[in-house]
């Protein structure tokens, strides 16, 4: 491994981006909770039936009460989350986000089971069974957080060989076993319109599934296409090892696009603006290809088929510079 100190990329947009987008599926989901019963107050008996023993219904709750228990569980939750964060973020970093993912789809997906049953009953014991619900619930609850987890896990330090930039720049790289240098960057405000119009098609699903409504795929299509293409072009993560360049998309990392040191010609940290680039996020222009997260520092890659391909990261000089030493051993292995 490279002596040369780690460079940790400046995560404050990253976080700020992440502490919008949670606070917006914090109140999305507590209105959910909340209106569920509410807005279907007229079609529900009331009690609900809250609790089944097999296919039975065997306990109840007034709606209001069905509107607020589910509501006070969530912000405990919220709360839990908050507290997790701020005084063991570094040791439990996918905690926080679990808790918010897994328990907002846990406690969505039991409100609406519980609304689905009920809709058009005149008495509580004559709800439906809400088995084929829990299992699929479950399901589902258990997905969203494992891809909270795998969203905010944290990279390791971002590492690189020993040796200060050069002009062009290149880093001179010693004989070393492994070499690695990371960043990221985000878009709040690309991360909050992602994520608002994800519950807008959260909503629009719910709706539909619990029968308040009828299908709308003309409105729930959309939304959700929106919310995920959105979402992946708003943040984004750079690494560079012995074997290249991978920049990945959005919280997952993914889609991705790789470079090996032999495609690459040249790499450089340069200047651009959101107006040169055509605006934020993935644009295609006579510049090449750059992914605009914000105005600054971005590295750009020159690839040997003379296509070039820019990302708006921090520490875009050091990425630059040990991308240019590995495309140098690269053509110094060439026969």
């Amino acid at each position: 491994m490279g002596t040369g100190p780690a460079t940790t990329p400046r995560p404050g947009a990253v976080r700020a981006g992440a502490a919008w987008a949670g606070a917006a599926w914090a109140l999305g989901v507590l209105a959910l909770l909340v209106t569920m019963p509410l807005v279907a107050r007229d079609r529900l008996p009331d009690p609900v039936a809250t609790h089944w023993n097999g296919s039975r219904p065997d306990g109840s709750m007034s709606v209001t009460s069905a509107a607020l228990f589910p509501a006070g569980v969530w912000l405990a939750l919220v709360l839990a989350a908050v507290v997790t964060r701020r005084y063991w973020g570094g040791s439990a970093s996918g905690l926080p986000a679990a808790l918010l993912a897994g328990g907002g789809v846990l406690l969505i997906g039991a409100q609406a089971s519980i609304v689905h049953a009920n809709l058009g009953r005149s008495h509580w014991q004559d709800a439906d069974s809400a088995n084929l619900w829990v299992a699929v619930v479950m399901a589902l609850t258990a997905l969203a957080s494992a891809l909270a987890c795998l969203a905010t896990r944290r990279p390791g330090s971002a590492l690189a060989g020993a040796g200060p930039a050069a002009r062009e720049p290149v880093m001179d790289l010693p004989d070393v076993e492994r070499v690695v240098w990371l960043s990221w960057a985000a878009n709040p405000a690309l991360q909050l319109t992602a994520a608002l119009l994800g519950l807008g098609a959260v909503g629009t699903a719910v709706a539909s599934g619990t029968g308040l409504t009828d299908p709308h795929w003309m409105l729930l299509l959309p939304l959700a296409a929106l919310a995920l293409g959105i979402g992946v072009v708003s943040s984004v993560r750079a690494r560079v090892t012995a074997k290249g360049l991978v920049v990945g998309f959005g919280p997952l990392g993914w889609p991705r696009r790789s470079w090996s040191p032999a495609e690459i010609e040249s790499a450089r940290a340069e200047q651009r603006t959101a107006a040169q680039a055509g605006g934020f996020g993935y644009r295609v222009n006579r510049l090449g290809t750059t992914v605009m997260l914000r105005s600054g520092g971005c590295l750009v890659v020159r690839t040997r088929a003379g296509a070039e391909f820019a990302v708006s990261i921090d520490d875009a000089e050091r990425g630059a510079a040990l991308l240019n030493a590995l495309a140098d051993r690269a053509d110094a292995g060439r026969p």
